[in-house]
Order: structure tokens, then C-alpha cells, then sequence
């Protein structure tokens, strides 16, 4: 095995034993054994666990992000609101050790690089969204961090909630959140649907 596919290795079994475990729960010797290499092997990499926990989460950070932005592409506010809440369920899906990673209690020095840090990149995506819609409906712009903050907490936390029980489907759940966000309270759908995957 090349350096480079050595390296893949061990950041493909750290993410898992993350996952499973949590930074705290998971040592070196852990890593060493699954790769069946020897712990210098990924101290040479990686300088200890913080160095492959950075890496790991660096990764998912940029996936997360990667994703979201890629499925922000309507014009229409709430078909955006919908592609982003969709975007994370997808990853949710799809990364399951991945978000996990991302939603476990990280170190303190990784404090950058969290979901925290994810949702604040996200909320300050959508609150350029707003702010611009905000300020053609003649609202004031300055709110727009507010309910940027709102809306990306309550899809955030409804993932988690998800990511565990996996009831009922993405679109279903995406649809629900839109519709509480996009209608509130007061004007919920009985049946909401989504704009942007129909007849799924």
C-alpha cells in the first residue's frame, strides 16, 4: 500500500470509529488495530488523534457545504428553503459517519470545525437570501440574521432527530419543515408537497 493509500485508510476507519464512538471513546492503538498497522503508522500520518480528527471533519465540513451549495440553484425563495433542507437530509442519508462525526461532541480545538461551524456557514448563506428578499418586500434587512438562524436551527435539529429514526421519507419531512417555515402556524397544508421533487 502507497503512503497516500495508507493515509485514505486510516482517515476512512477514523471517520468510522468517530462515528461509532466519539473523539474521546476513540484511541490510536483502535486505529492502528483496524488498519492492522502499527500506532507510529499513524502518528507518522497524522501526529496523534487530534491531527486525524481534523482531517475527518475537515472533509465532512467541506462535503456538507459542498452539497448545500450545489442545491441552491432555484430562484424562488421557498424552493431554495427546500433544496437546502433537502441537500442535508440527502447528506444525512447518504453520510450517515459522516454527519454523525459532524453532531457528536468534537474537542475543544476543533471548535472551527463542527457542526456549529457548518450551520453557521449555512445561516450566513441564507441570510443573503433573505436579506435580499426581505428588502424587495419592503421588511427590514437587518432580520434577516434572525430568521437565517431560525430556519437553519430548526432543519439542523430535525435532522438529528432523523438521522435516527429515518420516519417518514426525506421528501415527507422536507415538505413538513418547509411547510412550518414557508406557511407558519397560523396557514399550515394539510398535505404539503414539495415544488422541487414532484411526484416523488
Amino acid at each position: 500500500m502507497s503512503a497516500t493509500q495508507r493515509r485514505e485508510q486510516l482517515i476512512v476507519i477514523g471517520r468510522q470509529l468517530f462515528a461509532e464512538r466519539g473523539f474521546d471513546a476513540t484511541s490510536i492503538e483502535e486505529v492502528a488495530a483496524r488498519a492492522k498497522v502499527s500506532k507510529p503508522v499513524v502518528y507518522e500520518h497524522f501526529g496523534g488523534k487530534e491531527g486525524l480528527y481534523a482531517v475527518v471533519v475537515d472533509r465532512e465540513v467541506r462535503s456538507l457545504l459542498d452539497r448545500i451549495a450545489a442545491a441552491l440553484t432555484a430562484g424562488h425563495p421557498r424552493e431554495l428553503l427546500e433544496q437546502a433542507a433537502l441537500a442535508l437530509l440527502d447528506y444525512i442519508e447518504e453520510e450517515t459517519n459522516g454527519f454523525r462525526v459532524l453532531v457528536r461532541e468534537s474537542p475543544v480545538m476543533s471548535a472551527s470545525g463542527n457542526f456549529s461551524s457548518v450551520l453557521n456557514d449555512v445561516a450566513h448563506q441564507v441570510e443573503h437570501i433573505l436579506g435580499a428578499e426581505f428588502k424587495s418586500r419592503g421588511y427590514d434587512p437587518k432580520l434577516a440574521e434572525l430568521y437565517s438562524q431560525a430556519l437553519v436551527g430548526m432543519v439542523s435539529l430535525v435532522g438529528r432527530w432523523w438521522l435516527e429514526v429515518r420516519k417518514p421519507r426525506k421528501e415527507t419531512v422536507a415538505a413538513h419543515m418547509v411547510n412550518l417555515a414557508w406557511n407558519g402556524l397560523a396557514q399550515l397544508e394539510q398535505k404539503p408537497g414539495l415544488l422541487t421533487r414532484r411526484g416523488k
